[in-house]
């Protein structure tokens, strides 16, 4: 494979969907959903097993295939024992993925094998988006409500375009796109003399800003006839577009990859992701811009 596509390669179009699969009872439902989005998306299917290749697993994942609709002449199955995070990174940047769907379970005992460590690490380590499905199902694919984040960072103006392609291939009609401020940080950038009408400005300010910054991105977009939305809403990142997420009943909560190079506070502290990731409001999807 020539590595070399990886670099600059751009966040979308979504042309190699990877789909991690493990036997477990909802293996067939994430089957499902991989198999009807890249049959959307027009792009190659490729199924991921970690772990050991049996003569019982080969039958089972074959009539599971069968069972789905997943054409064996259209995807490849690719079998590999090892670690985890790394094994499934290796793979993902030499077949040139660009999204990993991982199955993901919510409040349940398997929580921390989908979202904990395995997840964590690949969201930070991986060349490629990465979808965390909270629900699969063998309805019809549900994804038409979506959250973005519309955090300031230069990955997001990726991000959106990015939920704009993925809206208009789903026929979505709703994105909301967010940008949280956060209280704490809206009060240090206040003096500490600043009088009630002094503060009220400096957070007009600051929130018009944001909506520029945002209304710029859309501006510049093919939308189409998607209907989209900004809404600036005030707590730590993370937390409260997750939130929003969960009250809005959205389907699809869109985010910017993490930053690769971490600061030594953020090593310390929780990082806004992983409020995200320890109680998932909907399916993830997060965004790799490969910058």
């Amino acid at each position: 494979m020539d590595l070399s596509k990886l670099k600059k390669r751009p966040a979308f179009p979504f042309e190699t969907i990877a789909v991690a699969i493990s036997f477990s009872p909802r293996c067939p439902l994430i089957l499902s959903e991989a198999k009807r989005l890249s049959d959307i998306l027009g792009a190659t299917l490729l199924l991921l097993h970690i772990g050991e290749k049996n003569i019982e697993k080969e039958q089972e994942l074959d009539e599971m295939m069968a069972n789905v609709g997943i054409d064996s002449n259209k995807s490849r199955v690719i079998w590999m024992e090892g670690e985890p995070v790394d094994t499934i990174l290796k793979l993902c940047k030499l077949n040139i993925v660009d999204l990993l769907i991982i199955g993901a379970l919510e409040k349940e005992n398997l929580l921390k094998f989908y979202i904990g460590s395995i997840a964590r690490n690949i969201s930070r380590r991986a060349k490629c988006s990465v979808l965390l499905l909270t629900n699969p199902t063998t309805n019809q694919f549900k994804f038409k409500k979506f959250v973005v984040n519309g955090v300031e960072n230069p990955k997001t103006v990726h991000t959106i375009n990015a939920s704009i392609y993925l809206a208009k291939k789903l026929n979505a009609k709703d994105i909301t796109i967010v940008n949280e401020i956060n209280v704490p940080g809206m009060a240090m950038a206040m003096a500490e003399d600043s009088t009630a009408p002094q503060a009220k400005e400096i957070r007009k300010h600051l929130t018009e800003e944001s909506e520029e910054q945002i209304n710029e991105i859309i501006k510049n977009a093919d939308v189409g006839d998607v209907k989209i939305t900004s809404k600036i809403i005030k707590g730590k990142q993370g937390f409260a577009i997750s939130k929003y997420a969960r009250d809005k009943k959205a389907d699809l909560l869109i985010i910017n990859s993490p930053d690769t190079h971490l600061r030594i506070l953020d090593r310390i502290f929780t990082h806004d992701i992983e409020f995200i990731l320890a109680d998932l409001p909907c399916n993830l999807l997060i965004v790799h811009s490969r910058l």
